[in-house]
């Protein structure tokens, strides 16, 4: 059945905020499936960038959704025995949801199928291309894979097969409208040269120059209302044709922000935003490097200013695959596990811009050493030593840098927050996670070589009223130093493990992270701003340790 042109209704979130705008997205997925871990990796590393920038004071929108006009959901729909509006209503539920399970904050769930503001969106879109002489209709007949929904010549396939899915393309001869590509490619070559299109890691920016030095053909954007089972956002004028699911899909990220009315979203982080970031798979670089940006500029409209580009994820070394019964469900393992360690290994122990493997004990591992004996076991010993010591009352330190350890502590928690922002600046949570845990290794050193343990014993067995009281002036900078550093921990994760941020936030009885209180991000990472005096709230162990799985003998 045709998708329907309903009345447009706002989304709740339609009032800008106040602050520097930063507008990022994920692709959206297509959904003739329930998600799998290879998007749980792109939505984790898109939100942890979200949730810094926010941090950082920028007026941050995070967008993501679900690509359903595509003909792979309708054979899915049709496999199952069910109505493809079923499918997707279903699918796209179950993308929504895992906001919860995987501690994501997007500010907006686009749906393709059935959100009036995309099919305004789109069709504005099309019209606008039109009218700059850059759509035209045309016989064609070309190779042609479902699974990417792309068309490819015979050069580009691998032993005649689809280089992305290894499975033979259909041919498909029809009358379809082609947008004129062919036009852009000198412009497209100056904007992504220079980087006022960003497209980074180096080697896609590298790919994408080699693919438009090839030269740059015209491409199909519409499909035959019975190919595409009539499911889709018919083509304006031409109700005999919809949209081709490229030109439908990649609106989206525009039409979300009510590109076809022009509204103040679409103002305040697209035409007047000097940051529009998509986050996206290698495997639809070209749609989004050159496509979208072609359309774009047919339409007059801003370009997005980076593209970032991640890379796949195997398991146990073998592609993602429904036939070799591989497929990772995030959620699951999410809830058995918990989100911050899923969240951890995702987004440090995978290469932001490479391929990353996932295996279960080495995740188990990462879980273990990283996150419960290193981060967690270094505020367990803290904040019980503060209960033992001191009744539960952060001392006031007496002088937080007398000794060449506390300066080294120091030094490596004031440099913190620049370590942080360079590395996220380049679209690397792994760098930033690697920066952080070296002030984490630093606190647990701090502690083996100060021993609190043993400044209590001088303190209270000491030969005479001096050593007591030095025992307990070091004493108290001692343990001051480490819960200030584990406060700057509990900011500075805030991104990246948010549970884990809001439970020391809780166990210190400050405010977390996101609060607004009106400091800045470096405000807050500036050191010794915990008010002493504080009674910490001991609160349930931050990791558990897991079990490894068994080895076969």
């Amino acid at each position: 059945m045709t998708n329907t042109h309903t009345t447009r209704k706002k989304p709740a979130t339609d009032t800008p905020k106040r602050g520097e705008p930063w507008y990022i997205t994920t692709a959206i997925p297509y959904v003739n499936a329930k998600p799998h871990l290879g998007f749980a990796l792109e939505i984790i590393l898109t939100d942890a960038l979200a949730r810094y920038h926010r941090l950082n004071g920028e007026d941050t929108r995070f967008l993501t959704g679900a690509d359903e006009n595509s003909l792979k959901n309708v054979q899915a729909a049709e496999r199952e025995s069910v109505p493809t509006q079923e499918l997707v209503n279903r699918n796209a539920a179950a993308f929504e949801a895992l906001r919860e399970p995987l501690s994501l904050s997007f500010d907006d769930f686009i749906r393709t199928s059935i959100d009036p503001r995309h099919r305004a969106g789109v069709e504005k879109l099309w019209e606008a291309c039109a009218r700059n002489g850059d759509i035209y209709k045309r016989a064609y007949r070309g190779l042609y894979c479902v699974g990417c929904e792309q068309f490819y010549t015979e050069a580009e396939l691998v032993d005649g097969l689809c280089p992305e899915h290894l499975t033979p393309p259909e041919v498909v001869e029809e009358e379809n409208y082609f947008f004129r590509l062919s036009r852009y490619g000198d412009r497209l070559r100056e904007l992504i040269a220079s980087d006022q299109l960003l497209v980074t890691p180096q080697t896609r920016k590298n790919e994408v120059l080699s693919f438009i030095s090839g030269g740059l053909a015209d491409f199909s954007i519409s499909r035959s209302q019975g190919r595409a089972r009539g499911w889709g956002i018919p083509v304006p004028g031409d109700p005999g044709q919809v949209m081709y699911v490229w030109f439908d899909a990649l609106g989206n990220y525009i039409t979300a922000l009510d590109y076809a009315d022009e509204g103040p979203l679409y103002h305040r982080y697209w035409l007047d935003n000097p940051h529009r970031t998509h986050v996206i798979g290698k495997g639809i670089l070209r749609f989004h490097a050159v496509y979208w940006p072609a359309m774009l500029l047919s339409a007059s409209v801003p370009l997005p200013t980076a593209i970032f580009t991640h890379g796949y994820i195997t398991v146990e070394g073998q592609k993602m695959s429904k036939s070799l019964g591989n497929i990772l469900d995030p959620v699951s393992l999410a809830k058995e596990y918990g989100a911050d360690p899923l969240r951890y290994y995702l987004l440090h122990e995978v290469p932001p811009a490479e391929d990353g493997d996932f295996r279960l004990e080495r995740f188990l591992r990462v879980n273990n050493t990283d996150l419960a004996d290193r981060l967690g076991n270094l505020v367990n010993r803290v904040v019980s030593m503060v209960g033992r010591y001191y009744g539960g009352s952060v001392p006031a330190p007496v002088d937080a840098a007398a000794m060449a350890d506390d300066a080294t502590l120091i030094a490596t928690a004031q440099g913190l927050a620049e370590r942080v922002d360079a590395a996220m600046q380049r679209f690397s949570p792994r760098d930033a996670l690697s920066a952080i845990w070296e002030l984490v290794d630093a606190a647990n050193k701090y502690v083996e070589v100060s021993e609190p343990w043993t400044l209590a014993k001088r303190r209270n067995k000491g030969a005479d009223e001096g050593e007591k009281s030095s025992a307990d002036a070091r004493l108290a900078t001692v343990l001051y130093n480490l819960i200030e550093s584990i406060r700057l921990l509990g900011a500075v994760i805030a991104p990246f493990l948010p549970t884990a941020a809001q439970a020391i936030a809780e166990t210190l009885a400050v405010a977390p992270a996101s609060a607004g209180d009106g400091r800045t991000w470096r405000e807050r990472l500036a050191w010794q701003q915990y008010p002493a005096g504080t009674q910490l709230h001991p609160g349930a162990v931050l990791f558990v340790k897991r079990e490894l799985p068994t080895q076969d003998a």
